[in-house]
């Protein structure tokens, strides 16, 4: 009997997840193309005319923050392109646990696919640590870099247990399928309130962002594993951050809880001296969105150090 029922919870479950992630790409399907990869699937978005932006989004995100404001400041200007990150949104995921350095490659394939020219990066938050990669792997691509509250040095202390609960080996079959089958639009705003903290998150962005997405298990999964491997990751990263000799502008607040303007803004700029810091006070980990026009400043002056514009 006690076998019985676990079989039924576990079915139950299973329905549950498979539903949600129907109702999630039901409700936020591909806004742009998908690119093929080395037999994988890349979803970019892209618009405009001009000079190259590259959009990469952070952890447990989607293209779709870029789409909701910058992308369309970009656009009149510049040919912006928008990606998925792999796992995540529309594009596949990548075997095991991919670093930065491989999403970089990824994306840059992607990019050589859709016969991009030189770019200028723009990466927030995990994007961050994907922007520098790229200028590692790519330095003919990445002709400037820009990082928004990037995620880009190593650190001390835990991680959230989010993370664990959703990256470690025993989550897929417990706590991962848990949460993405009863986590609601309730549970999501109250995340995204944490994130944009001390701001609001802008009227609309909940509904636009299809954080639902992220929800699936899949999703959920690789999110929480390339999370808990950054740490590492970035250990090794960092230290090839002398040998980069592009434009980067870095853009931080002074507010945010999620990646610290010390260890990372300031840590790369120690290791980055040509790059310009610019500290926006009292600002959490959406610059982006709290001051567009000091983001798309950074960027335009990123473009004219690099000879882009």
């Amino acid at each position: 009997m006690g076998l019985l029922v676990v079989l039924i919870v576990a079915l139950a479950l299973t329905l549950a997840v498979r539903q949600q992630r129907a109702r999630a790409e039901a409700a936020f399907p591909p806004e742009g193309r998908l690119i093929e990869v080395a037999g994988r699937q890349v979803h970019a978005v892209e618009a405009g005319s001009g000079p190259t932006v590259i959009l990469v989004h952070g952890a447990g995100g989607n293209l779709r923050d870029f789409t909701f404001d910058l992308a369309g400041r970009l656009e009149g200007r510049y040919h912006v392109v928008a990606f998925d990150r792999p796992g995540l949104g529309h594009s596949e995921a990548l075997p095991g646990t991919p670093s930065p350095t491989e999403q970089a490659r990824q994306l840059e394939a992607a990019a050589e696919a859709m016969g991009l020219g030189p770019a200028v990066i723009v990466g927030h938050s995990y994007g961050g640590a994907v922007a520098m990669a790229w200028g590692q792997v790519a330095p003919e691509r990445a002709a400037a870099i820009v990082t928004l509250a990037g995620a880009t040095m190593p650190w001390e202390g835990p991680y959230a247990a989010f993370y664990h609960a959703t990256g470690s080996w025993w989550a897929r079959w417990t706590t991962a399928p848990l949460i993405s089958a009863f986590a609601g639009k309730r549970q999501i705003a109250a995340s995204l309130e944490g994130i944009f903290a001390p701001q609001p998150a802008p009227p609309g962005y909940v509904d636009h962002v299809g954080a639902a997405l992220t929800l699936r298990r899949a999703s959920l999964a690789a999110n929480g594993r390339q999370v808990l491997a950054l740490r590492e990751d970035l250990a090794e990263q960092s230290a090839r951050y002398g040998q980069m000799r592009m434009p980067v502008e870095i853009i931080h607040g002074t507010a945010d809880r999620t990646v610290d303007l010390d260890i990372h803004a300031r840590g790369m700029l120690r290791l980055l001296p040509d790059a310009n810091l610019t500290v926006l006070e009292g600002v959490g980990h959406m610059p982006h969105h709290a001051d567009p026009e000091a983001t798309v400043a950074a960027i335009d002056r990123a473009a004219a150090r690099a000879g882009l514009i």
